[in-house]
């Protein structure tokens, strides 16, 4: 075989760069005071009636996005989960986001979170962090495509994200906002430290949009 050469100063490869997977990050620490003490009061109910287990130290409550309370940050996390579909490229005339879930997870030490994905009609996923201690679970995404790990050569540098990378993690800090796809996998590293890390998880699908209208002579005819 041949020893390799350096190209020649006129070969110039276009580059076409296609199927990107994106992941979209925003400090909103605005809304910590108001969804912390809401998913504080949820939590305790939830301390009161479940002992924390050994093998899976966790808490989560239940849904959220019934609480007046956080109302602008629901419709702060609805528009932009809308927006960046229709950045993307999607035809969303007609639709609306919507939460299927909103929940919040409170992760002991050693808890994680295995790696997944979110079906059932969910198009947009993410995470608003409430508090990270020192040591805290790193957020990671892993590369959807099926083949790529399989054939995945070492990486010359895995501190840097490159064409190489399987994975990309986020250190979590309070008021951080992230968003990305639901075909996107996730997963969180074993936390590290004494105190808990607190989060919300949500996830937003689609649905057709009715508009209503809440003038006098409709209320009459209703």
């Amino acid at each position: 075989m041949c020893a390799p050469k350096e190209p020649e100063k006129q070969d110039v490869l276009a580059v076409n760069i296609h199927f990107p997977t994106a992941i979209y990050q925003i400090d909103k620490s605005e809304y910590l005071e108001a969804v912390n003490k809401v998913a504080e009061e949820a939590l305790v109910e939830i301390r009161k009636e479940k002992k924390t287990d050994e093998l899976y130290p966790v808490h989560m409550t239940g849904n959220l996005f019934d609480k007046a309370e956080i109302i602008p940050f629901q419709y702060y996390v609805g528009q932009t989960a809308y927006n960046i579909l229709v950045e993307q490229g999607y035809n969303l005339e007609g639709f609306e986001t919507y939460f299927s879930e909103m929940w919040c997870q409170e992760h002991y030490k050693h808890s994680g979170m295995d790696q997944h994905t979110h079906g059932a009609g969910s198009q947009i996923v993410g995470f608003y962090f409430l508090e990270c201690p020192e040591n805290s679970s790193r957020v990671v995404f892993h590369d959807p495509r099926a083949g790529k790990p399989l054939i995945s050569w070492s990486e010359k540098d895995a501190t840097q994200a490159t064409f190489a990378s399987n994975m990309i993690n986020f250190e979590p800090k309070p008021g951080m906002l992230l968003f990305t796809n639901a075909w996107l996998p996730h997963s969180f590293t074993r936390h590290g430290s004494d105190k808990p890390i607190k989060f919300i998880h949500f996830n937003l699908g689609l649905r057709p949009y009715i508009q209503v209208n809440n003038t006098a002579s409709d209320a009459e005819v209703i």
